[in-house]
């Protein structure tokens, strides 16, 4: 007998109605519940959350992604071209033009040095440009592990957001956040294991696929949180329910699940009971984690947070608080990186003392108050764009006043701190004029087993089986850059 086939037989309207998840526990999570294939890692259903060891020792034990959407000019930031700049309003070479299809940019570009003022800092002397005064500080530069042979197969934004996050261009796999909760769990049950935060009121390129589940059980799928207005978006209690009505509800739909699960055996059904139960939950942690006005004036001020408001300083010190509760995985977006010069916003001058001036200071105060409560050694911030930037100007704005760059996958840099890494560490490097890696080639996959490595996993044999195929967050690619681990 056909098991699905005798199930649609015993429909009823009664079954669909117990089935549809009426109440306000459904409108506050009916985003993390779907059907799941067989998984790889044994998972109570009841408790999908909780905490699971990795294949070996770990060096994180959490991760803060901070993730600059549109990316940043790494050639104005962290990759110092002198020669670049001798050669500034040269025609490119052709040996850099031919056979390349570039996103805005035709014909012979000009080569672009940085504007920039760079000089060197920390214990090994890394190059930084004066876009970055917070990072100059020996005790900021000297805990980042900078990559600059990072490339890419993509040089528009969001298949190239995609493949960073899920190891696919394409919507559908699994983010990065939920490959580590799936594997991990979370070390507090009154959270989501995977929180996102989004700055400047833009959601990523990627939509909500930068931060899905994908084909994994989709309690795993980061939950978006708010720095102003409720922190969960209908989590709280509708007008005219109070808490023990709140309750009296969520203990009918149990009754109702529980009839389901012994009828059907379906273990998403279970599921389905957590996810309701850690809604209810998270309507007292939620807010506690995210009140920020329980933090210091000193420390408001060494981010430059401000309470009440929506900005990446206040995610940033959310982020600390966040992990600090237990929270695996915490991942931000902020927009605003798209530096073509299209506008004085997006000019490498002024456009970037500007977009840095309100990010280099909460990422050092992140680091700094980090390490003061001991967590960054088993904390991975992870910090950087989705590509690079060209090293001649942008076709659209080559005779403007503004400079800006086009979107460029060959070379990019991304930097990480704490979790396991060797702190002040420069990797890899590029041709003269920034145009191709030279040594030490890093491609994303490659950092996502690296991070997968830190995290305590081998990226190969953490897998989901779904429609007869084992997937991984790296697909059929990637190693692990162990130069880069301390």
């Amino acid at each position: 007998m056909n098991f699905y086939l005798n199930q649609l037989r015993e429909r009823t309207r009664r079954h669909f109605l117990s089935a549809s998840g009426v109440g306000v526990g459904a409108i506050a999570l009916s985003s993390l519940t779907g059907a799941t294939a067989s998984a790889d890692i044994p998972i109570d259903a009841t408790q999908p959350l909780a905490k699971r060891k990795p294949h070996f020792e770990s060096k994180a034990k959490r991760v803060i992604y901070l993730h600059l959407t549109g990316s940043p000019p790494n050639l104005d930031l962290y990759d110092y071209k002198p020669e670049l700049v001798k050669r500034t309003g040269e025609p490119c070479p052709d040996e850099f033009l031919k056979g390349r299809t570039f996103a805005f940019t035709s014909g012979v570009p000009k080569l672009l040095g940085t504007p920039r003022k760079f000089a060197q800092y920390g214990k090994n002397g890394t190059w930084l440009s004066d876009a970055v005064p917070n990072f100059h500080a020996p005790d900021i530069v000297d805990e980042m592990c900078f990559v600059h042979s990072m490339n890419t197969d993509q040089f528009n934004h969001a298949p190239a957001e995609l493949l960073i996050y899920t190891g696919s261009p394409r919507s559908g796999r699994p983010s990065l956040g939920a490959w580590a909760t799936y594997g991990l769990g979370t070390e507090n049950q009154d959270l989501p294991g995977f929180v996102v935060l989004i700055s400047s009121g833009v959601q990523p390129n990627g939509g909500a696929n930068s931060f899905g589940s994908g084909f994994l059980p989709s309690v795993f799928q980061g939950v978006q949180c708010r720095s102003k207005g409720d922190p969960v978006l209908y989590a709280s209690d509708p007008k005219g329910m109070d808490r023990s009505l709140r309750r009296r509800s969520l203990d009918a739909l149990r009754e109702l699940n529980e009839i389901q699960a012994a009828e059907m055996k379906h273990p998403e059904t279970l599921t389905r009971i957590a996810q309701y139960e850690l809604a209810y939950r998270m309507q007292d942690s939620v807010p506690d984690v995210m009140d920020i006005t329980r933090e210091t004036k000193e420390t408001h001020e060494a981010y430059g947070a401000v309470p009440g408001q929506s900005s990446f300083a206040n995610n940033c010190l959310l982020a600390r608080r966040l992990v600090e509760d237990g929270v695996r995985f915490v991942q931000l977006f902020d927009w605003g990186w798209d530096f073509h010069g299209t506008g004085a916003g997006e000019g490498l001058r002024d456009g970037l003392t500007k977009k840095m001036g309100a990010t280099d200071k909460p990422i050092a105060a992140l680091i700094r108050d980090l390490k003061q409560r001991g967590l960054l050694e088993d904390t991975l911030i992870v910090c950087g764009g989705e590509f690079g930037r060209t090293p001649f100007r942008e076709g659209r704005t080559a005779k403007g006043n503004v400079l800006g760059r086009d979107h460029y996958p060959d070379c990019f840099t991304m930097w990480m701190a704490g979790g396991g890494v060797k702190g002040g560490f420069n990797y890899g490097q590029t041709d003269e004029l920034g145009f191709g890696v030279t040594e030490n080639k890093v491609h994303v996959h490659d950092l996502q087993a690296t991070i997968m490595k830190l995290m305590g996993f081998n990226h190969e044999k953490l897998t989901y089986r779904f429609q007869g195929r084992d997937y991984r967050l790296t697909d059929v690619h990637g190693r692990p850059v162990d130069e880069l681990i301390s």
